[in-house]
């Protein structure tokens, strides 16, 4: 997490041309491994203040593993997971610079890189097909936002008050 991505572009862009994963399928692959780190580092602080005697108090009930992870601690950890979602998912949607390094351009495109397309040579602008296609790349996050709010604002009024 504190190694900046200029550090390792050039060579993650070279690996990836090498080993073939310059397809949408590898891009997924990058993009787990470099957001796994904050999803760890949320989800590890999230469990730790979790009270042990809610899983022991499941397990004298007979509860196995699996059902105690399933019902109870991942619904303690939704607001966590929704958050962790939202961030990420913001972030793969507007990321420019990682599918301009790693994908075969050739075949494949989001739709930052489409974008930067419609720039046309000597700063001209196609207004009208620009700002339709900037219309169409903001609209799915900002659904995806007003979807998951709620989650967000429950989570953070259940850890204000300690009780």
């Amino acid at each position: 997490m504190i190694v900046p991505f200029q550090m390792v572009m050039y060579t993650l862009a070279y690996i990836t041309n090498t080993l073939k994963l310059n397809t949408p399928w590898g891009l997924w692959i990058i993009y787990l491994g470099f957001g796994a780190g904050l999803a760890v580092f949320i989800f590890t602080g999230v469990i730790k203040g979790i009270p042990q005697e809610l899983e022991e108090s499941a397990m004298i009930d007979g509860a196995s593993v699996p059902r105690i992870f399933f019902q109870i601690i991942v619904p303690i950890m939704r607001p966590a997971i929704i958050s962790v979602s939202i961030l990420q998912a913001m972030w793969i949607w507007n990321d420019f610079l990682l599918p301009f390094l790693t994908l075969d351009l050739n075949k494949y495109k989001t739709i930052s890189i489409a974008v930067q397309y419609l720039k046309g040579g000597y700063g001209s602008v196609e207004m009208g097909a620009m700002m339709g296609c900037l219309v169409m790349a903001i609209v799915p996050i900002i659904i995806f936002y007003l979807i998951c709010q709620k989650y967000i604002i429950k989570g953070v009024m259940s850890g204000a008050v300690k009780g």
